[in-house]
C-alpha cells in the first residue's frame, strides 16, 4: 500500500506530522535537540510513516517545572470554567474526527472503524468531564459538638503523570487527562513509543485551544521517549498520582516506584476474559459477541475475549458456528472497510503469537481453526496473522498467560457453579460475560460468589465499554478506576473540614480538658 492511499498524505499534513517531529511539549511550546529519534512504522505497510525526537532527562525537567508552575494557576480557574475549555476540545475533536481516526488506525493497525470510535470515545469523555466540571461535590455531615459543621471537600492533586499503552494511543490518554483538567490539575504524558504520533496529534489539537483560550504553559506536557521517560515519572516525587496502562508486568514496576515514595498509583493491566455461553443464551448474540471480542483490534484489547466457557449441551454447536465465522473473516488493511481484522502493532508481537501457538500444542490443547503469519504483498509489513481457536483446559500455563494475540480458547463446564469458578480461576479480573436468557444464571454471575472482575456484562461481550460507567479490574489488573461514575475523585485530595461557630470549645468523645 503507497502512503498517499487513503488520504494518509493528507491527513499527516492536517494534524501537523512533518517528517520529524520534536519530542517534547508543554503545550504551546515543543522543544528538544535530541539526535535521537522514535521511528514510527505502520503495521499496515510496514512503511516509515515519520519520526519523533525522544525526549531527554532534560526534557523532561524543563516539562515538569513548567507543569508544577501552570498548577498554581490552573487550580484557581474556577472549575465550570475549565470545564468550558475542555467543550471547546471536545468541538476540536470533533472536527478532527476523521483525520485523527484514520492515524490512530494507520499508526496502530486497528480498523479504521475502531479508529473513528476511540476518538469518539474522546469526544465522549469531554462531554462527560464538562458536566462533572459543575458537579465536584463534597458532603455534609453531622456533629456530635454542639454548633459545629462537618463536611469533605475536594481540592486538585497537582501534576498527573500518564502512561499509556500502544493499543488505545489516544482514548485512554483522554481519559484521564480530561477529568484531571476539569479537577484542577495538569498533566504529563508519556505515550507508548510505538505510537507517538498520534500523542504529537494530540498535542496539536490541543494547543489550539489552549492559545486561544491563554491556557498556561505546562497544563498539558507532552515527553515522548522509551522505558526511561516511565521511570523518571514513576521516581518523581512531584508528581502525586501515576496513572498507567499496561502489562501486569510493567504496571507492578510502575506501582514499586510509586508506592515507594507513598504516591498514588491508578493501574489498568492485563486482562484474561471469559463469557459464559449458557445452554440458555442467544447463540446469535454469543457467537458475534465472542468473535468480535476475540478478533476486535487483532486480539490486542485488554478486555478482548481471551476465553470461551461453553455448557456441555451445546458445545459442540457452538465450536461449529464459530468455526464458520472465523471461515468468513477478511484480514488485511485497516484502512480498508471490508476487512475485518488488521496487523499486530510489530514484528516482536507477531513473534509472542507464533510462540504463543507452540506452546498450546506443547501444553496439550488442540488447534480449531489454524493460525499462521500471513505473506505476501498485501502483507509486506509482516504483521498480519489469522486468528486462532483451540480447545484448551483452564489450568494450562498458556492459557492462564494474557497473550495479546487474536487467540481464543475453548472450555466446557457442566453447573453454573462451575463456570464461575473457571471464570473466576486467572490472575488477572478486568473483564467478563455471560451470555444467558436464565434469570437466575445472570443474576448470580453477577452477585458476591459471581464474577470476580471489575467489569461484568449479561449478553455483552467483554470488549467495549462506554463512558459513563468507571472502568477497571481488580487482581493483577490493578485495582484502578477511570473514565466515568465516581472515578473522578483519584484525581484530587480528600479534605475533611470542622467548623466550630459556638462560643465554646467542646472537644470530641466528650474528652474534658478544664484549666
Amino acid at each position: 500500500m503507497d502512503i498517499n492511499s487513503f488520504g494518509i498524505k493528507k491527513t499527516l499534513e492536517t494534524l501537523r506530522i512533518k517528517d520529524k517531529n520534536q519530542g517534547s511539549s508543554t503545550g504551546s511550546e515543543w522543544f528538544g535537540d535530541s539526535s535521537d529519534y522514535l521511528k514510527s512504522y505502520s503495521p499496515a505497510d510496514g512503511q516509515l510513516i515519520a519520526e519523533v525526537g525522544v525526549s531527554t532527562s532534560e526534557d523532561y525537567e524543563k516539562a515538569i517545572t513548567k507543569a508544577t508552575e501552570a498548577f498554581k494557576s490552573w487550580r484557581l480557574l474556577p472549575a465550570p470554567k475549565r470545564g468550558e475549555i475542555v467543550r471547546q476540545i471536545g468541538d476540536k475533536l470533533r472536527e478532527y474526527k476523521t483525520e485523527l481516526g484514520k492515524l490512530v488506525s494507520y499508526e496502530m493497525g486497528k480498523s479504521y472503524q475502531e479508529g473513528l470510535g476511540e476518538v469518539q470515545e474522546m469526544i465522549d469523555i469531554c462531554d462527560f468531564a464538562v458536566g462533572l466540571s459543575r458537579q465536584l461535590h463534597g458532603l455534609t455531615m453531622h456533629s456530635e459538638r454542639a454548633h459545629h459543621r462537618m463536611y469533605e471537600q475536594y481540592h486538585p492533586i497537582g501534576v498527573v503523570g500518564i502512561i499509556s499503552a500502544f493499543n488505545f494511543p489516544v482514548a485512554v490518554w483522554s481519559w484521564n487527562t480530561m477529568l484531571a483538567w476539569v479537577c484542577g490539575d495538569v498533566c504529563i504524558w508519556k505515550p507508548s513509543e510505538k505510537t507517538p504520533l498520534c500523542a504529537v496529534a494530540c498535542q496539536n489539537i490541543i494547543s489550539e485551544v489552549f492559545k486561544a483560550n491563554d491556557v498556561p504553559e505546562g497544563v498539558s506536557c507532552l515527553v515522548n521517549g522509551d522505558y526511561k521517560i516511565g521511570e523518571l515519572i514513576s521516581n518523581d516525587s512531584r508528581i502525586p498520582l501515576v496513572s498507567a496502562t499496561g502489562s501486569t508486568r510493567m504496571g507492578k514496576k510502575v506501582g514499586a516506584a510509586v508506592g515507594a515514595r507513598l504516591g498514588k498509583a491508578l493501574l489498568e493491566l492485563g486482562g484474561n476474559n471469559a463469557i459464559i455461553i449458557s445452554e440458555d443464551a442467544n447463540l446469535k448474540i454469543a457467537v458475534t459477541g465472542a468473535l468480535f471480542g476475540a478478533v476486535g483490534t487483532c486480539g490486542q484489547r485488554c478486555t478482548s475475549t481471551r476465553r470461551l466457557i461453553i455448557h456441555d449441551s451445546i458445545y459442540d454447536k457452538v465450536k461449529e458456528q464459530l468455526k464458520n465465522a472465523y471461515g468468513q473473516l477478511k484480514i488485511g488493511n485497516p484502512l480498508d472497510e471490508s476487512n475485518h481484522v488488521g496487523p499486530l502493532i510489530d514484528t516482536q508481537a507477531v513473534e509472542m503469537y507464533s510462540s504463543a501457538l507452540e506452546k498450546i500444542k506443547a501444553q496439550g490443547g488442540k488447534i480449531l481453526v489454524e493460525g499462521g503469519v500471513l505473506e505476501g504483498d498485501d502483507y509486506a509489513s509482516g504483521c498480519y496473522v489469522k486468528p486462532v481457536v483451540a480447545e484448551a483446559n483452564n489450568e494450562m500455563e498458556i492459557v492462564q498467560t494474557e497473550t495479546f494475540a487474536p487467540i481464543l480458547y475453548l472450555m466446557k463446564y457442566s453447573s453454573i457453579e462451575e463456570a464461575i469458578t473457571l471464570q473466576n480461576s486467572v490472575a488477572q479480573g478486568l473483564s467478563s460475560a455471560i451470555m444467558t436468557s436464565n434469570l437466575l444464571e445472570a443474576e448470580k454471575f453477577l452477585s458476591h460468589d459471581g464474577s470476580d472482575c471489575g467489569i461484568a456484562n449479561v449478553n455483552i461481550g467483554t470488549s467495549g465499554a462506554e463512558i459513563g460507567g468507571a472502568f477497571g479490574g481488580e487482581k493483577e489488573t490493578g485495582g484502578g478506576r477511570e473514565s466515568g461514575s465516581d472515578a473522578w475523585k483519584i484525581y484530587m485530595r480528600r479534605q475533611t473540614n470542622t467548623i466550630n461557630y459556638g462560643k465554646d470549645l467542646p472537644l470530641a468523645q466528650g474528652i474534658k480538658f478544664d484549666i
